[in-house]
């Protein structure tokens, strides 16, 4: 479906006004230079709402978008336990890992585990994030981006690839973290919008004119397994999503490795006035993340019936937005835009920043200038997003469900990831050759699993790998002695009681997972 003149007049002005505002919010003061902390943390100055859109502007993508639509149409709201559990990840981040970090005033994840253990701890997860950020998520996201450019307008793939590059670039470049952060919530606002319009609309047709509560129990009753959470074993997509494991089991392992420890999501909260600002802001999030499978997973479901013989799931996204008319369709496309371009120059600075300060300046000796490190953030997130470009279709252009294949493939190194960071938080005793070798362990068993015991579903797998991988390191460690590491984390003087607003949230969301889960068990 082809954009109309209003439409295409929507998207001209969304992009010039927020290339314009992150323009505006990047102005420094007459005689002051951007350092570090300005580039890479926003001068550490936050507002909560800027952290809480922030962190959902980064994570929600063409990934998301595209990739968790597609599943909805293929196996139905079970995919949505992605984001409605993550919403108690994001509450357990902000009281139990969150304090620690913005304690040790860091810039980076890999930064951290150099104060908690030693440089080669850091060298070897800054190098892995760099890869996996670059040739995983930048591509994965570009890719699916141009896809659903080219499914409505018939615009080049290769042309959208650039686009959506030169768009990051030209409102992110200069600003750093700063005109990132302080735009997503502009960014939210539209995603939030158009998402709920195609569901708005997609309902209101299933009903036939006769509205969305209707829409929704004809969806339901038409095609109910689609509803169930919790999928039963022998279901065709019980290998991604096995039975009670997604509560249990394995997508916490993810679930902590991401939300918790993920650069580009972590680097949100770092970049706050203060810990009130950013665990308010993570709640936020938490709640928004409840309100995500609403606008792009029952899309996906409503395309069963809408749209039945799709022969590539992640198109199920895009046929829906042409059922949007002149105008509407517009601002939902620039919704998807900016969701892309959002995560985009979320991980495009997330580079940067790791590549300056974990890569660049700690392998040189001689002392850097601060516009120097900013200098060389500037030229990573260009280096990056051109690599992405040119790698993006060659790796994925055959791939079918997108947002499964990344979580599978991110879940051969979570495990080990996950247990590095708890280890090095909460277990005095950690040192940095057991966190290598859970590491490396993670890694070859992953690896032997898949190879070995394909059967096993992946989440079940990471919960296996992790648990293995912390046994290697609790053996590491007392045949080093079982000593209290030099470089522990003292938790004793640091306090973790959050406010009664952050509680009485933490039950709200807490009570309304359980009737979600009730509801469509």
């Amino acid at each position: 479906m082809a954009l109309s003149s209003l439409d295409i007049g929507i998207v001209i002005v969304y992009i010039i006004g927020l290339i314009g505002l992150a323009a505006w919010v990047s102005r420094e003061k007459a005689g002051h230079q951007k350092d570090t902390a300005d580039y890479f943390l926003a001068g550490r100055s936050l507002p909560w709402w800027a952290v809480g859109a922030s962190l959902i502007a980064a994570n929600i993508s063409a990934e998301q978008i595209i990739g968790m639509s597609g599943d909805g149409y293929k196996i139905g709201l079970a995919i949505a336990t992605y984001e409605w559990t993550a919403a108690i990840a994001l509450i357990v981040m902000a009281k139990f890992f969150l304090p620690i970090f913005l304690e040790k005033q860091i810039y980076t994840m890999p930064e951290f585990l150099e104060k908690r253990f030693d440089s080669r701890v850091r060298t070897v997860l800054a190098l892995f994030w760099l890869a996996v950020y670059v040739f995983i998520n930048l591509t994965a996201v570009l890719w699916l981006g141009a896809l659903a450019i080219n499914s409505l307008t018939g615009f080049d793939l290769t042309y959208g690839l650039i686009f959506l590059a030169l768009f990051t670039l030209a409102y992110s470049l200069y600003g750093g973290l700063k005109a990132v952060a302080m735009t997503d919530i502009i960014q939210v606002v539209l995603l939030i919008f158009g998402g709920f319009a195609i569901t708005y609309i997609a309902l209101n047709r299933i009903s036939e004119g006769g509205g969305v509560v209707q829409g929704f129990m004809q969806l339901w009753e038409t095609v109910p397994e689609n509803f169930d959470m919790i999928l039963a074993k022998g279901h065709p997509s019980y290998d991604k999503l096995p039975g009670l494991s997604v509560l249990l089991g394995g997508l916490w392992i993810a679930h902590f490795a991401y939300w918790g420890f993920n650069q580009y999501i972590t680097q949100r909260a770092l970049a706050a006035e203060n810990i009130g600002e950013a665990q308010k802001g993570v709640m936020f999030a938490a709640y928004l993340k409840l309100l995500i499978p609403f606008i792009v997973v029952i899309p996906g479901i409503a395309a069963v019936m809408l749209f039945p013989d799709l022969s590539d799931q992640d198109q199920a996204y895009p046929s829906m937005m042409s059922l949007l008319p002149s105008g509407l369709l517009g601002l939902t496309f620039a919704a998807l835009i900016a969701a892309i371009v959002s995560s985009l120059s979320s991980m495009s600075n997330s580079i940067s920043t790791i590549f300056t300060m974990d890569v660049y300046k700690n392998f040189s000796s001689k002392e850097h200038t601060q516009k120097e490190l900013v200098t060389i953030g500037r030229l990573a997130s260009v280096t990056a997003l051109v690599i992405a470009v040119i790698t993006a279709k060659p790796l994925l252009s055959s791939m079918e469900g997108a947002f499964q294949f990344i979580q599978e493939f991110t879940g051969f190194f979570t495990p080990g990831i996950l247990f590095i960071f708890l280890s090095a938080l909460f277990w005095k005793k950690a040192t940095a050759a057991s966190a290598l070798f859970a590491a490396v362990t993670s890694l070859v068993l992953s690896i032997a699993f898949k190879a070995l015991i394909p059967e096993v579903p992946f989440i079940d797998r990471m919960l296996m790998v992790f648990l293995l991988s912390a046994l290697v390191a609790v053996i590491v460690v007392m045949a080093q002695g079982n000593q209290d590491h030099p470089k522990a984390v003292n938790l004793q003087s640091i306090s973790f009681k959050t406010s009664k607003a952050f509680n009485v949230n933490t039950l709200v969301i807490s009570l309304i997972l359980v009737a979600f889960y009730t509801i469509w068990w």
